[in-house]
């Protein structure tokens, strides 16, 4: 758990069907860092205690908090004295000096998944790895969905799941997208089926080597029972097959590889994990087959744009990091003219060199890393390098051939020119719409 502490496992009220939950620790709540699960976890906590929030920032999803004692522009040490519980948000490191005093006084501290799971008696289907999580969760929502099972997508991916406490029932699957930044702050979460999709070099600024960054991943099965489904590459690999051309999952027939919705090699192995947690958990293989056939991938994720004058133009932001990059250039024949760069994460991109030398035309590198890729893929093809986003695109459309594809597929974090991935993934969709 790299030092932080965890509550009292004493159990409080279960729903029939659903493991027991521990009880929360005690109030009152000091919430680190107001971005979406701080928000929202506050305002989950609201009904158990008092709760404080603060922020280094100008928080501004904090609508809706006026009831709460607000710190803006604030590291909360001076608060540690009022409360009995720090709640760290996911983008908040432990080395920050509010949660390092607060693990030295011995305070709980613990994370909004953790709490939130614990608000929640719902069954859990959780899902970690350094690429496809948001893939994943997103289509196992629908193989849900197509079985006639109500199921809720959150967690990593969009909607917090603590924004889910009081407004759904306890029937509702829930398909929790964990990082590792979420599993590293947990200690007692528990899910009935967890996921572990693969395990790459990322996040090293955060984690500080890849061993300190699995550890963190794993943390998705530590708590896991007899009875409760654990899904790793491996059983992945054994219990999933393509033969002939036919996607099968334990010993049954799904459908054809070729009607799969989903482009790339890499999302077939997310199709394969998904129906494998799906038909582990009960559903049947027909309406995993339906969900194949019809869903079609995320935002930000190989997201087709448009085509114009006969060029392809892919959104792949949410790629930050080399193996996401490899797998969204690998994803085409060739002809590519792919985007690179942003803020830097640790570790190099030597990773990137096979796929790029073999499918791009050019590459257009961006931010803070230009120089670092352009370093690392010396001697494979073109390497242009831009002030911004913006001439960037407009380089590589004014390049790229009819049969082309221009892609961003980063390699990297957005943090240096742009709020998220998803931010820098809207500009760039904003910046192809605008291509005459």
């Amino acid at each position: 758990m790299h030092g932080l502490t965890c509550a009292s496992q004493t159990h409080g009220a279960s729903v029939p069907g659903v493991r027991v939950r521990p009880e929360l620790p005690a109030g009152p709540y000091l919430v680190v860092g107001l971005a979406r699960s701080g928000t929202a976890i506050a305002r989950a906590l609201r009904a158990h205690g008092e709760v404080i929030g603060c922020d280094t920032g100008e928080p501004e999803n904090a609508a809706g908090l006026e009831r709460l004692e607000l710190h803006p522009r604030s590291g909360g040490l001076d608060l540690l004295d009022r409360v009995h519980t720090v709640v760290k948000s996911p983008g908040v490191p432990r080395e920050a000096p509010v949660v390092a005093a607060a693990l030295d006084r011995g305070l709980e501290v613990t994370g909004e998944l953790e709490l939130a799971w614990r608000l929640l008696p719902n069954p859990f289907v959780a899902v970690t790895g350094t690429n496809g999580k948001t893939t994943t969760v997103e289509l196992l929502g629908e193989i849900y969905r197509a079985a006639g099972i109500r199921a809720v997508v959150a967690g990593n991916v969009g909607t917090p799941l603590a924004a889910l406490v009081g407004e759904i029932p306890p029937e509702v699957v829930v398909v929790c997208e964990c990082s590792s930044f979420q599993l590293e702050d947990s200690c007692a979460f528990s899910p009935e089926c967890a996921v572990l999709l693969n395990l790459e070099e990322d996040h090293l600024d955060r984690h500080g080597d890849v061993a300190s960054y699995r550890e963190a991943k794993m943390r998705i099965f530590a708590n896991q029972l007899p009875g409760d489904h654990a899904i790793d590459p491996a059983l992945i690999a054994a219990e999933t097959a393509v033969t002939e051309g036919v996607l099968s999952v334990r010993g049954e027939s799904l459908l054809p590889v070729a009607e799969i919705r989903l482009r790339g090699a890499h999302n077939l192995e997310n199709a394969r994990a998904a129906a494998l947690a799906a038909s582990v958990t009960g559903v049947p293989g027909q309406a995993i087959a339906q969900a194949l056939r019809a869903f079609a991938g995320v935002p930000h994720r190989l997201e087709e744009v448009r085509t114009l004058g006969g060029v392809l133009y892919v959104n792949d932001s949410k790629a930050t990091n080399v193996a996401s990059a490899v797998k969204g250039i690998e994803a085409f024949e060739g002809g590519v003219h792919v985007v690179l760069g942003g803020s830097l994460k640790g570790g190099g991109f030597t990773g990137l060199r096979e796929a790029v030398r073999e499918r791009c035309r050019a590459t257009y590198l961006i931010g803070e890393a230009q120089e670092r890729l352009a370093s690392d893929l010396a001697g494979t093809v073109p390497l242009r390098r831009f002030g911004t986003l913006e001439d960037a695109v407009g380089q590589a459309a004014g390049a790229a051939r009819p049969g082309e594809i221009v892609l961003l597929s980063p390699a990297c974090a957005s943090f240096d020119a742009f709020r998220d991935y998803e931010d820098r993934g809207d500009r760039f969709r904003a910046l192809v719409e605008g291509l005459e």
